[in-house]
C-alpha cells in the first residue's frame, strides 16, 4: 500500500513539474497557430473573447504578417518580431518589453500607452505609428523611422535614437531625458514643447527647438516627467566613434604589424578585404571600444578581443571562430547567425544579446552570464557551460548535444524542443536522461 501511495506521489510530483515547465516559459501555442494561420480569424475570436488571456511571449514571430492584427493588451515580452508586418495593428497596452522589432514595419500601428522597455526596434518603419503615453525607457531606435509618429507624452528615458528620423513627429510632453545621441537624430519639424523634457532635464525652450530644426508650441505647463518611468538600463552618455579613428592609447597596444596601414574594424569591407589578404596576420585588440557599432558580417576568426566592450553592437552573421573574447561585454548586442565555434568566452557579458541561430559549437562559456538572451535555434553542441547564468535564457530549439551545464543556474531557463543528448551534462553533474529533458520539453536523443 505503501509503495503505491509512493508511486502516486511520485506521479502527481512528475505531473506537477510538467504543467510548472510548460507555464514558467512556453507560449500558448494553440493561439500562436490562429494568428499565423488567419488573422481575420484571429480577430474575430479577440471580438468574441475579449477577455482572453492573450500569451504570447518568447515566441518566433520573425517575419510573421500581422497586418491589421489585434493585439490589444497581449503579452508579447521578449518575443521575436523581427522584420514582421505589423502596418496598421493595435497594440494599444501590449507589453513588447526586450521584445526583438528589428526591421519591422510598424506603420500607423496603434502602441497608445504599450510597454516598450528595452525593446530593440532598430531601423524599424514606424512612419505615422501612435506611441501616446508608451515606455520606450532604454529601447533601441537607431536608425528607426519614427517621421509623422505620435509620441506625446511618451518615456523615452535612456533609449538609443542615433540618426531615428523624427520628422514632423508629435514629442510634446515626452520624456527625452538622457536619451543618448538625440543630436544625431533628424528632427525637422518635429513638434516639441515646454513640457518636453531634454536629454539634459531641462524643459525644451524656443531655442532649442530651432536649434533642431524642430517646433516650438508653447502649452500649459504639467509636472516635469509625470509620464516617466524608471530606467532599466544604465546610460554610458557614449559618443558615436568617428569612423576610421583610433585613440592613441589603442594604437599604443595594438601589435607593431597592424599599426601602419590597418583600417579601422569599423570600416568592415576594407577590414575584411585585409584580413581576406592577409589571414596568418594576428589580430589583437583587447579591450576594444566597440558598443553600438555597425560591425555585421565582420571577419575576427581568431582574433583576440577580451574584455572589448560590443555592447548594443550590430555583429549579425560576423565570424568569430575561434576568438578569445574572455570577459567581453555583448550587453543587447544583435549577434544573429553568429560564428562563435570553439570561441571562448570565460566570464563574458551576454545579457539579453539576441543569438538567435548562432553557432557556438565546441564554445566555452565558464561563468558567462547570459541572462535574458535568446538563443533560439542556436547550435551549442560540446559547448562547455559550466556555472554560466541561463537565467530566463531562450534556448528554444537549440542543440546541446554533448554540452556541459555543470553548475549552471538554468532557472527560467527555456528548453522548449531543445535537443538534449546522452553526452549532455546538467547542473548536477550527471548526464541528461529522456525523463529530464521530458520534464524540460527538450527532446532527447542518444546520438
Amino acid at each position: 500500500m505503501n509503495n503505491l501511495k509512493h508511486a502516486a506521489a511520485a506521479a502527481l510530483a512528475i505531473a506537477m513539474l510538467c504543467s510548472a515547465g510548460s507555464s514558467a516559459f512556453a507560449y500558448d501555442r494553440d493561439l500562436l497557430h490562429l494568428l499565423l494561420k488567419s488573422i481575420p480569424e484571429w480577430n474575430a475570436m479577440r471580438l468574441s473573447k475579449p477577455e482572453r488571456v492573450i500569451d504570447l511571449s518568447k515566441a518566433n514571430l520573425e517575419d510573421a504578417n500581422l497586418k491589421e492584427a489585434n493585439l490589444d493588451g497581449a503579452n508579447l515580452a521578449k518575443s521575436d518580431l523581427s522584420g514582421a508586418n505589423l502596418n496598421k495593428a493595435s497594440l494599444k497596452g501590449a507589453d513588447l518589453s526586450m521584445a526583438y522589432l528589428r526591421s519591422a514595419d510598424l506603420k500607423g500601428a496603434d502602441l497608445t500607452a504599450a510597454l516598450l522597455s528595452g525593446t530593440n526596434m532598430k531601423g524599424s518603419f514606424m512612419k505615422g505609428a501612435i506611441f501616446t503615453r508608451a515606455s520606450l525607457a532604454s529601447a533601441n531606435l537607431r536608425w528607426a523611422i519614427l517621421s509623422e509618429a505620435d509620441l506625446e507624452q511618451a518615456d523615452l528615458h535612456n533609449a538609443v535614437v542615433f540618426e531615428a528620423s523624427f520628422e514632423r513627429a508629435n514629442l510634446k510632453g515626452a520624456n527625452l531625458k538622457e536619451t543618448r545621441f538625440l543630436d544625431n537624430a533628424i528632427m525637422k519639424d518635429a513638434k516639441v514643447s515646454n513640457n518636453t523634457l531634454l536629454p539634459s532635464g531641462q524643459r525644451a525652450t524656443q531655442l532649442w527647438a530651432s536649434l533642431h530644426e524642430a517646433r516650438f508650441i508653447r502649452e500649459t505647463e504639467t509636472e516635469a516627467g509625470l509620464h516617466a518611468g524608471p530606467a532599466t538600463v544604465r546610460s554610458r552618455g557614449e559618443e558615436p566613434a568617428v569612423p576610421g579613428l583610433k585613440s592613441p592609447a589603442q594604437t599604443a597596444a595594438m601589435p607593431q604589424s597592424l599599426q601602419a596601414n590597418e583600417p579601422d574594424i569599423k570600416d568592415v569591407q576594407a577590414w575584411n578585404a585585409r584580413r581576406k589578404e592577409k589571414p596568418e596576420e594576428p589580430v589583437e585588440m583587447a579591450e576594444e571600444k566597440l558598443s553600438n557599432a555597425d560591425l555585421g558580417g565582420v571577419d575576427l576568426n581568431r582574433a583576440r578581443l577580451d574584455r572589448s566592450d560590443f555592447e548594443d553592437a550590430d555583429l549579425n552573421g560576423a565570424n568569430m571562430e575561434g576568438a578569445r573574447l574572455a570577459g567581453a561585454n555583448f550587453q543587447k548586442a544583435d549577434m544573429k547567425r553568429i560564428n562563435l565555434k570553439g570561441a571562448v568566452l570565460d566570464g563574458a557579458i551576454l545579457d539579453r544579446a539576441y543569438m538567435k541561430e548562432a553557432r557556438l559549437t565546441n564554445a566555452s562559456l565558464i561563468g558567462a552570464n547570459l541572462f535574458g538572451a535568446m538563443l533560439y535555434g542556436a547550435n551549442l553542441d560540446g559547448a562547455n557551460l559550466t556555472r554560466a547564468s541561463l537565467f530566463d535564457t531562450n534556448l528554444e530549439n537549440a542543440s546541446l548535444k554533448g554540452a556541459i551545464l555543470t553548475g549552471a543556474n538554468i532557472v527560467e531557463t527555456n528548453f522548449n524542443d531543445a535537443v538534449i543528448s546522452s553526452d549532455t551534462v546538467l547542473p548536477s553533474g550527471k548526464k541528461a536522461t529522456a525523463a529530464w529533458s521530458a520534464l524540460h520539453n527538450a527532446r532527447f536523443t542518444d546520438r
